[in-house]
């Protein structure tokens, strides 16, 4: 009985004290929305109700245009056309 409450003693003192952190629990605190698949084709600006970028810890690097109908559309952060809607949007809501 001893070696077993030792034992399990030992074992939540390695739990408490270990560094070692699972990459669910590590990232959870992390966006939802990351892109992995990007769309080449302009949408129309009048279908469009925002954009925002992905945030620094998803893999890769990307513009969500969110349209009036409530989808979610990923574009490349090398694509011009994205560039130039999120400095559109980032400048209108400034002034």
């Amino acid at each position: 009985m001893k070696t077993l409450c030792f034992s399990l003693g030992l074992l939540l003192l390695t739990l408490c004290c270990c560094d070692a952190i699972p990459k669910g629990v590590k990232f959870s605190t992390a966006p939802q929305t990351c892109c992995f698949s990007f769309k080449t084709s302009a949408t129309p600006l009048k279908f469009v109700s925002s954009v925002a970028q992905t945030h620094s810890s998803c893999p890769k690097k990307a513009f969500i245009v969110h349209t009036v109908k409530g989808r979610q559309i990923c574009y490349s952060q090398t694509f011009k056309w994205a560039q130039d809607l999120y400095r559109l949007h980032n400048t209108e809501g400034s002034s």
